[in-house]
Order: C-alpha cells, then structure tokens, then sequence
C-alpha cells in the first residue's frame, strides 16, 4: 500500500464480514492478535445481555485473546438501532485509533456495517417506542392499508420504494416522518452526498452452501448442549417475554415460543434450523452487493489460521504505516 493513500485524518478501518456459523470469530481472533487491535462487533443480537449461548457471544476466554467492543450494551427489554450503532462504532473506531490501534468490524449485520461505511444519515431523535406502538394499534385496528395510504400522502417517494405489505419498513418510516418533520427518503438523499471518515478495508468469509448449512446444523445442536434452553428460560423468569426486543432475535424467539406452549420443542428447533440458513443465504445477498469485498473461500483444506494470515499479508502495510505516524 502507497503509505500517500492514507493520512490522519482519515482513519484505516479493516472490516470482516460473513454470514453466521462461516469461522469468522476464529478468523477474527486470530487477526487481531496478528494486528495487535481489538475487536469492534458489528452483531445486532450481542448488543444484548443475557444473550449469550443462543448468538454465539464471544467467551470470556476468547475476549481474553482480544477485546471485544459493542456487546453487552443494552438488556433484552431495550431498543437498540442502527444509528445508536453507528454513534457506538464511530466513538470506538476513534478512541482506538487515539490509542494507536487499526480499527477492526467483525460481524454479519449489514445494515450496522453500512451504517459506518456509508455514513447513514439517521436523524436526531432516533426512535420512539411509544409512537411505534400508536402504528402498530393503527394497523392491528384499521388495517396496514390505512397506514401505507398515509405514508403515499406525506412521503410519497418512499412509499413507491416500501412494498404495501411491508408493515416493518412503512411504520419506521412514518415514525421517523412525525419525529423529524421531514420523510425518510431526505436522510437517504442526505446520505448520498456524506464523505466516509474512513478508508475501508473490506474483506469477507464464504464457503461452499451445503458445508455452511452442516456448520448451521451443528452449531444449533451446539448451543443446545451448552444450556441454550436454560438461558432462554432464565430470561423468562426474569420477566422479559415475545414482547421484548431481545427475545425477537433468532433462536430465543422460537424457544420462547417453545415454552410459552405454542409449538413443539422439535418443531422449535427445526424452525431455528430453517430460518439460520435462510439468514445465511439473506447476508450473504446482501455482502455479495458489496463490489469492494475480498472475499476468502473456507473449504475443508482451508484453515481459520490460514485465512487469518492471508488478511493480514493484505494490511499489515497499514500496521507499518500506523506504528510510524503515531498520533
């Protein structure tokens, strides 16, 4: 790398993404202690306490080999968004490159990854789950049709971009029309002419679908095995129900349900199965849009190790130039 390229003031930030259960806690572990850095998280489900078996949360002996930033922020029973993500990460990227560290995003969230890389311009009032819930009762009582016709009257550009159906993405952007004044589709123009404080060092994992699908497979009975249950269980009881943000995330939704009476524990953990491959096949659609991505192929005479060291033959020009132009 030309050591011009880059300068203080904008700062090197090495990314790995991929979709769940593809190696990339092992490859980032053994990244960042060749890059001697921490661990930035970019995963939406470990933001949550409690959290832990059911989204494959680093171990305390693995947040020994690196720190690990953005877990653990927030309980089940909170919201926590993309642009409070993008808030965190930016504080994170900056305190480490104060301390002379390369920043380093590990994780399979796109939208969190984006919201940094692209420079989301998310309002100021963020979210209202009062106001939330008003859209919700609207839709429940009068019907979704009611709602998507209010949003074709204040922010028509969107609604021709928000499927009718798509009862998620028209209340947020009614919720962020009545909070700012101003429609969603303005942050997205406001978006386009944002310039990045970053260089971006995109790099991701894949492999072949049917391994990936085994690795889900297993990793499922895995979590099972290590109290997977009992941790769902133990949330419960401490009165977070379907109701509460943390307990919609993958895997803890189905079990809740399990317990709650409303399906079978095999049809729980079948459904669980399902829906983490189609989260895999999901995430790595939306990578895949990413043209700047290098991307690393694990196969069965490929290691975590191997992988690891190929990224960093790639940066660690970016480590040379860092440990001479201290700031």
């Amino acid at each position: 790398m030309n050591d011009n390229n880059i300068n203080n003031k904008i700062i090197p930030l090495i990314i790995l993404a991929g979709p769940t259960a593809a190696g990339k806690t092992s490859v980032a572990l053994e990244l960042a202690q060749m890059l001697k850095t921490d661990i930035i998280s970019a995963d939406s489900a470990q933001v949550y306490r409690g959290l832990d078996i059911g989204t494959a949360k680093p171990t305390a002996q693995e947040q020994k080999k690196a720190k690990h930033h953005l877990i653990d922020l927030v309980n089940p029973d909170q919201n926590y968004s993309a642009a409070d993500y993008q808030k965190d990460a930016d504080r994170v990227i900056n305190h480490l490159w104060q301390q002379n560290k390369l920043p380093f995003v590990v994780g399979g969230t796109g939208l969190y990854i984006k919201a940094v890389t692209d420079r989301f311009a998310f309002g100021p009032k963020g979210a209202d789950q009062k106001l939330r819930d008003k859209f919700i009762n609207i839709c429940d009582e009068e019907g979704l049709d009611r709602l998507y016709e209010k949003l074709c009257e204040v922010d028509p550009e969107s609604a021709s971009k928000i499927h009718p159906n798509d009862r998620k993405r028209i209340i947020r952007a009614l919720e962020v029309y009545t909070l700012e004044g101003k429609p969603i589709s303005g942050q997205i123009s406001e978006t386009r002419t944002k310039v990045s404080p970053y260089r971006i060092f995109f790099h991701g994992l894949t492999m072949d679908r049917d391994l990936l699908y085994a690795r889900i497979e297993k990793r499922v009975d895995q979590m099972l095995e290590e109290g997977f249950l009992d941790e769902v269980k133990n949330l419960m009881a401490k009165g977070y129900n379907l109701n509460s943000p943390g307990m919609q995330i993958l895997g803890y939704r189905q079990l809740a349900e399990y317990l709650e009476g409303n399906i079978s524990f095999n049809a729980a953990i079948q459904e669980i199965k399902k829906q983490t491959r189609n989260l895999a096949k999901r995430q790595l659609t939306w990578f895949r849009r990413e043209k700047a991505i290098k991307w690393h192929e694990i196969n069965n005479q490929s290691t975590f190790s191997d992988i690891a060291e190929n990224i960093y033959l790639q940066v660690k020009d970016i480590c040379t130039w860092r440990a001479n132009n201290t700031v």
